[in-house]
C-alpha cells in the first residue's frame, strides 16, 4: 500500500488534465442578447414643463414663455400630436389632486389653443400625485412635482 500512495500521486495529476481536456470539445452556448427595452415616451428638445404654486392651477409668469416655446415646437412639427400630463405633489387625497392636475393640464391646453395651435392636436391627461418627478417629502420635491408635462406622441 505504501508502494502505490506515491504512483498514485503521480498519477493524478495527469489523469485530472485528461479529464479536463475532454470536457473542453464540447460547444459552449451562448445565451441570446436580452430584449431591448421598451420604448419610452419621446421627450422632444422644444417641449418644456411648466410649473404650478401649491394648489394652483394658473399660469405663473415663468410658465408663459415655456408655453410660447412649446406652442412653436407644435406647430413646427405638425406629425406630432401632443399629450399634456397634469401632475400634483403628494399633498391632498387622491381625488382631489387627480382634479387640481386635469385642471393644470387644461389650462396649459387652452392657453396653447389660444396661441393658434389646433385643438385636436392637444390631448390632456391627469396622473395627480401617482407619477412624481422628485421623490422626497420637501418643498423642492414638491415643487419639481407640480407641473404639466408635455409628451409628443
Amino acid at each position: 500500500m505504501k508502494t502505490m500512495k506515491p504512483l498514485l500521486r503521480s498519477l493524478f495529476i495527469p489523469t485530472m488534465l485528461l479529464l479536463g481536456a475532454c470536457g473542453c470539445c464540447e460547444e459552449v452556448v451562448v445565451p441570446p442578447p436580452p430584449p431591448p427595452p421598451p420604448a419610452a415616451p419621446v421627450v422632444l428638445p422644444g417641449l418644456g414643463d411648466v410649473f404650478y404654486d401649491f394648489d394652483r392651477s394658473e399660469l405663473r409668469a415663468d410658465a408663459v414663455g415655456q408655453l410660447k416655446t412649446n406652442a412653436d415646437w407644435i406647430a413646427a412639427n405638425t406629425a406630432n400630436n401632443v399629450t399634456i400630463e397634469g401632475h400634483c405633489d403628494e399633498r391632498g387625497t387622491s381625488e382631489y389632486n387627480l382634479a387640481l392636475g386635469e385642471r393644470r393640464a387644461n389650462s396649459a391646453r387652452d392657453y396653447i389653443v389660444n396661441l393658434g395651435v389646433a385643438p385636436a392636436r392637444l390631448k390632456t391627461v391627469s396622473f395627480g400625485e401617482e407619477k412624481p418627478f422628485a421623490l422626497g417629502h420637501t418643498e423642492e420635491a414638491w415643487a419639481q412635482n407640480r407641473r404639466a408635462h408635455f409628451v409628443a406622441e
